[in-house]
């Protein structure tokens, strides 16, 4: 797998020596309550052998995703397609941003005399989006949680047989200790005697970590559930949060768009 992660295809490489370098902007929004927090997140990330590697460009409010930046198709990619009707936000400035850190890791990497980044090994759960009846059409979803560097590999597979095809994942999504968690989900149909595996290759692990998924298997605690469920950000449509989001990027455009013409 490339070192962008996602679900490209090739060789996994282990262990190769690289240093990442995240930056988290907690832009301070108080829509709702003090608590409340609208972040722009982007992170760049290379080995030693080259300047070039994935970066990855988004914004949160309160963990939850609102768009991120797809860098290569230079496209804002909506979690929320209602959004796109009350505000924009233009893909350059994302690519502006991931290069001043492209840079700035250069330098970083010089200073730190090129120490390679630390592993962290991945958790792994599996869960149904509902509660599973068999022949009933589901969701498996598989929540890889607490790793670092943000490279990791995703695998499903039935009854020993890797699935090919039919599984989607989002982008990483960065904890507040500065490890990553990813989801893949599953499109699947249950059956009385299927066994379902998520497994996941990480530069920390010796082998893949596999974990196994039956009809039988019990559900997660509720509260459990719960913090699961909301890492999905599937409930965002507050209305006064949307538009409190949509101020403050606008605001930010401004004030980005107002320095620009300032240098000039």
């Amino acid at each position: 797998m490339a070192a962008a992660g996602g679900g490209g295809k090739g060789g996994f490489r282990r262990g190769s020596p690289w240093l990442p370098l995240l930056v988290a902007l907690l832009l301070g929004a108080e829509l709702v309550q003090v608590e409340d927090i609208l972040s722009q997140v982007s992170f760049v990330q290379r080995t030693l052998s080259s300047e070039e590697g994935p970066g990855e460009f988004m914004f949160e409010f309160d963990g939850d995703e609102v768009f991120y930046v797809d860098l290569d198709q230079k496209q804002v990619i909506w979690r929320l397609p209602e959004f796109q009707d009350v505000t924009t936000f233009q893909a350059e400035n994302a690519e502006s941003n991931v290069a001043a850190l492209r840079y700035n890791m250069g330098v970083l990497m010089k200073r730190s005399n090129y120490t390679p980044a630390e592993n962290v090994p991945p958790k792994v759960t599996v869960y149904p989006e509902k509660p599973v009846e068999l022949g009933d059409p589901n969701i498996l979803i598989c929540l890889v949680n607490a790793f670092s560097p943000p490279v990791v590999n995703i695998t499903w597979l039935k009854n020993g047989q890797e699935v090919m095809g039919s599984a989607a994942e989002t982008d990483f999504y960065p904890n507040k200790d500065n490890t990553f968690h990813k989801f893949s989900y599953l499109t699947f149909i249950p059956g009385a005697d299927d066994i379902y595996f998520c497994r996941v290759e990480h530069w920390s692990l010796e082998q893949p970590l596999v974990k196994e998924w039956n009809p039988n298997t019990p559900e997660p605690l509720p509260e459990t559930a719960e913090d699961l469920v909301c890492g999905l950000g599937l409930a965002v449509g507050i209305v006064g949060i949307i538009m409190g989001i949509v101020l403050i990027i606008k605001s930010r455009q401004k004030k980005e768009t107002s320095c620009r013409r300032d240098r000039l």
